[in-house]
């Protein structure tokens, strides 16, 4: 995520690491880097100089000049303020009125409106126990409407059908007086993609709001779009005194400038952020864990949250009770946990969320989707005996194991050596070596939280 900002921000965190004094000249130059990083990732200029403006004053002040490592307190500070920029921690989806409550999903063409409207319906549906109604008030893309009906299907969520010829206005309320009479608590309303200087078509999207008496409109940004995205939302703001925003896309190498500038912008908050194409690809936006990623901190933090919510709770609970009593680790295991990461969206979603010090180089692009299947494609191909006992795998069994999953020998070969690794670890884990990891684990969090100390719990 906002690959390309975090390299450039890195260079300029670097210059300062380990430095025993700050002067003016060498943090003038780490400013100058990083005012360039912000203005290449399309930050708005205004946004640019404010935040260079505030870092400078508090890296020249007496905050930095008391401490012991200057280096270390000059990337807090610019940690702090790029938190400050992207806003206060989002209180989440503000659903407090009488039911059925209407989203108005708004943005330009190619947002991502339709995506983000049936993710939101599971996000609700999942996480807040609610019976969401999706509509497409879209009469002008062509399947616009078949798309969304699909995504409903795919999240479990109910679809409302538009009548024939209805004009957008009268599809929004007639799915509201469907969601009324059917117990449906939050009506999730997508609207056509629209170019904020159409007049007549943002001219529409009032006379939905308007219908429906939406009691939230989000403004749905692309994460890539840069300036012409905050151009956008100022306009979309003044016609619908929007109540919130979802950055989608972010997964990409995004430039970053939505998310540093549509807040500070509109001063209205950042709700969500799109991480990828699967329908469970939302996560809550928590502008602190944002900048660490963004400055090569990682973000544990919604990675453990992520993996409780998708892991098989059962599942790890007989795989940790089989670790630490020392009764080993099989291929059946292995099976399962690589099976849990393409759930979770691959090596490279979670490598993204760890410590860019706690990762050999490249390590995300050598395990992608494709090499996770090739490998479940493999244990598949392996006898139950085999499975759990893959000391009994010699070059015959190599070789009907390869042809059975369609790879090269040394494909297995190459399996079978990262398993021996794996195993290794899990047998640190045995008599309280599961606390020293994550004891290690903890010491290289953003200011050392950890269990015990302030973070993950």
């Amino acid at each position: 995520m906002f690959d390309t900002l975090a390299e450039r921000l890195g260079r300029a965190v670097d210059a300062l690491r380990g430095r025993g004094r700050l002067t003016e000249d060498n943090i003038a130059d780490a400013l100058r880097q990083v005012r360039m990083a912000l203005l290449e990732a399309d930050v708005a200029v205004a946004v640019v100089k404010s935040f260079t403006e505030s870092v400078r004053a508090r890296a020249l002040g007496a905050e930095v000049e008391r401490s012991l490592t200057p280096g270390q307190a000059f990337i807090r500070i610019l940690h702090e303020e790029l938190t400050r920029v992207m806003g206060e921690p989002a209180a989440g989806l503000d659903l407090r009125a009488p039911p059925p409550v209407v989203v108005l999903l708004a943005g330009l063409q190619g947002a991502g409106k339709t995506t983000t409207a049936a993710k939101l319906a599971r996000h609700l549906a999942g996480r807040q126990d609610r019976k969401p109604l999706l509509v497409s008030t879209d009469v002008y893309r062509p399947a616009a409407m078949t798309q969304l009906e699909r995504l409903a299907g795919q999240v479990q969520a109910e679809f409302f059908p538009a009548p024939a010829g209805a004009s957008p206005v009268a599809i929004a309320t007639a799915a509201v007086d469907y969601a009324r009479r059917h117990q449906h608590d939050v009506v999730i309303v997508d609207t056509a993609g629209r170019l904020h200087v159409d007049q007549e078509m943002m001219a529409e999207v009032q006379a939905i709001d308007r219908a429906v008496s939406a009691h939230q409109r989000l403004f749905i940004v692309d994460s890539m779009a840069g300036q012409d995205a905050v151009n956008a939302a100022r306009a979309f703001d003044a016609a619908l005194a929007l109540t919130g925003v979802i950055l989608t896309k972010a997964d990409g190498d995004a430039r970053g400038g939505a998310a540093l500038s549509v807040r500070q912008v509109t001063g209205k908050p950042i709700l969500f952020m799109g991480t990828g194409e699967k329908a469970d690809a939302l996560e809550p936006f928590h502008p602190e864990r944002v900048a660490a990623r963004i400055l090569g901190m990682g973000d544990v933090l919604t990675l453990i949250e992520q993996v409780q919510a998708n892991a098989d709770q059962d599942k790890a609970r007989r795989l940790a009770e089989k670790v630490t009593k020392g009764r080993g680790f099989d291929f059946t295991d292995l099976r399962e946990q690589l099976a849990e990461f393409s759930r979770m969206g691959g090596m490279a979603a979670l490598a993204g969320k760890l410590p860019a010090q706690m990762l050999p180089a490249g390590a995300a692009a050598q395990v992608d989707e494709r090499s996770i299947r090739r490998q479940i494609g493999i244990i598949d191909s392996m006898t139950p005996s085999e499975r759990r006992r893959p000391a009994i795998i010699a070059a015959s069994r190599k070789r009907r194991i390869a042809a059975g999953a369609g790879v090269p020998v040394q494909e297995v070969n190459r399996l079978l050596k990262q398993f021996l690794q794996i195993e290794r670890v899990m047998k640190q884990m045995k008599g309280g070596g599961l606390k020293r990891l994550l004891r290690g684990l903890a010491g290289r969090l953003p200011g050392g939280a950890g269990p015990g100390r302030g973070g993950a719990p």
